[in-house]
C-alpha cells in the first residue's frame, strides 16, 4: 500500500513531536531544526488554498489551459511574449537619438508580432489527420486531441510568432482544416 507524501510527512512530524515530549534532552540538533521548520510552515498553509491546489492538480491538460485562459480574462492579465524582456530589441547605444526611438515605437505597436491561433473548422474526411496534427502541435494525448478537434472553433495556441503561425495554418489547410490568426 503506497502512502502519499503528505501523509508520510504528517506521520513523521507527529513522531517528532511525540519524541520531543518524551525525551526532550535526547533530540539531536538536526531533529530540532526539522521540527522547527515543520512548525513554522504549518501555520502558513491555509486549508482553503490546500483544497484549491488539490483540485487544480486533478485537472486534465485541457481543463488547466481553460482555467488559465479564464483567469487571464477575469483578472485582466495581459499575454506576455514567450521571450519576455530578453526578446525586446537591444538599445542602439547611449548615443542613439531619442527621436528615432519615438518613431520606432508607433511602428512596432502598429504591426502585431504575436498572434493567437484558432482552429475554426475541419473537413470531416480529414478528421484523423487533423487530430494527429493537433496532437503533435499541442502535445496532447490522442483522446484529448480528438475532444479538442471536435470542440472547434477553439483557440490552439496563444502568443505565437507570425512565421510559426503561418506555417501551422498552412499545414492545417493542407490537411483539410481551417485555422486563423487573431
Amino acid at each position: 500500500m503506497a502512502m502519499s507524501c503528505r501523509y508520510a510527512a504528517q506521520r513523521c512530524a507527529q513522531q517528532l513531536r511525540t519524541a520531543s515530549r518524551v525525551r526532550p534532552a535526547t533530540l539531536s540538533v538536526a531533529t530540532q531544526r526539522m521540527a522547527r521548520r515543520h512548525n513554522s510552515t504549518e501555520a502558513a498553509v491555509d486549508p482553503k488554498i490546500s483544497t484549491i491546489v488539490d483540485q487544480i492538480s486533478q485537472l486534465t491538460l485541457l481543463e488547466t489551459a481553460s482555467l488559465v485562459s479564464t483567469l487571464k480574462t477575469r483578472l485582466n492579465i495581459p499575454d506576455l511574449p514567450v521571450g519576455g524582456f530578453a526578446a525586446a530589441p537591444a538599445a542602439g547605444g547611449a548615443a542613439a537619438p531619442a527621436e528615432a526611438a519615438e518613431e520606432e515605437a508607433p511602428a512596432a505597436a502598429a504591426e502585431k508580432s504575436l498572434f493567437t491561433l484558432k482552429l475554426v473548422s475541419f473537413d470531416t474526411g480529414s478528421k484523423p489527420k487533423v487530430i494527429k496534427e493537433i496532437k503533435n502541435l499541442l502535445g496532447l494525448s490522442l483522446v484529448d486531441s480528438k475532444k479538442f478537434v471536435e470542440s472547434a472553433p477553439k483557440v490552439m495556441k496563444e502568443s505565437v510568432p507570425k512565421e510559426e503561425a503561418e506555417k501551422i495554418i498552412a499545414t492545417l489547410k493542407e490537411l483539410g482544416a481551417v485555422a486563423n490568426m487573431e
